[in-house]
């Protein structure tokens, strides 16, 4: 897209605000919006999105939020506690839908609020951002349930396509979905990996949203889910010298208290912010707080009673209580 039609395209948008802001209303209102405006709302998010490197550049202060997972009503309460954007800038870690029950407000309110502050709101891809994943856990089936038919999900597929793969606070703290790879030893491998695609069952891409830390191994070693690595702390530290980082944070795991330094130096920390994950763990949620000065606060709430009335729209996929998400 040149120069100009950007321009037309954001002036158009700045235009739409109103629309956007009503779709927001809409969606907290527990509805889900028309399938036209769905494809207006991603095609946007598209446009966005595809501006964005690989590493989306952060500033402190930032809100980093770990899986979320359809759980619409927990994601309201989530902002009621850490503040409403654009007043609080977030990044987001990643595996918006599945699981839960309402994976299409979720998404779509997180794309109305990606659509209105660009700069406010990081949308990283993980691992259920994928037709092979979201297919089978939740999202296709709740689409067809509540739109009638596929053609949105296949809509929403587009947008994951688009997402980028991680984030760099303060060029100091990197935000990934999963994990590192043996084929990214570095930040200037990760900028370079052709992330526009369905999520492949091997290589960079996938290591990126599918590994795990693992503190009783020391090298990559295979995962124990079929995609991805487990890496441990040498590898850690190896990455955060080679780069001139602190600290990797990421999702992906269940952690009952919302929280978890993997290893014992603070290097690598995972953040989880569904609570009473798939409405029976019974586990705490958090929001890492990154302040001004680097230093962290976590926000840690439990889930609300809206999100335990909510109704399955099919049988789930049975899910096996390990700690994967």
């Amino acid at each position: 897209m040149c120069i100009r039609d950007r321009v037309s395209t954001q002036s158009t948008w700045d235009c739409k605000r109103k629309m956007v802001e009503e779709w927001c209303s809409k969606i907290k209102s527990g509805q889900i919006l028309e399938e036209s405006e769905l494809e207006e709302l991603c095609e946007r998010a598209i446009d966005l999105m595809a501006e964005e490197n690989n590493m989306v550049n952060c500033n402190a202060p930032v809100k980093v939020v770990g899986d979320i997972h359809g759980q619409f009503y927990d994601l309201l309460e989530l902002f009621k506690i850490s503040g409403e954007v654009p007043s609080a800038h977030y990044i987001f870690l990643g595996d918006y839908v599945d699981r839960g029950y309402n994976s299409i407000e979720t998404l779509e309110l997180l794309l109305c609020l990606k659509v209105m502050h660009p700069k406010k709101v990081t949308l990283i891809r993980g691992n259920h951002e994928s037709l092979q994943v979201s297919s089978v856990y939740g999202l296709y089936d709740e689409v067809n349930k509540k739109y009638g038919h596929a053609n949105p999900w296949r809509v929403m597929l587009e947008v994951f396509n688009y997402m980028p793969i991680a984030a760099i606070i303060e060029g100091a703290i990197l935000c990934v979905h999963g994990g590192l790879s043996p084929y990214v030893p570095s930040l200037d491998h990760l900028r370079t990996i052709d992330r526009v695609g369905e999520i492949p069952t091997q290589g960079p891409l996938c290591d990126i949203t599918w590994s795990d830390p693992d503190p009783k191994v020391e090298e990559f070693e295979t995962s124990t889910r079929g995609s991805g690595y487990q890496f441990g702390h040498k590898v850690v530290e190896q990455f955060l010298r080679i780069n001139g980082l602190q600290q990797i944070v990421r999702s992906h795991q269940l952690v009952e208290k919302g929280y978890e330094y993997v290893f014992p130096d603070k290097s690598l920390l995972t953040v989880w912010s569904a609570p009473n994950y798939c409405y029976r763990c019974g586990n705490i949620a958090s929001v890492l707080n990154i302040q001004e000065n680097m230093s962290k606060v976590f926000d840690l709430f439990a889930s609300v009673s809206d999100s335990s009335k909510c109704v399955p729209y099919k049988n789930m996929v049975p899910y096996f209580f390990q700690p994967l998400s």
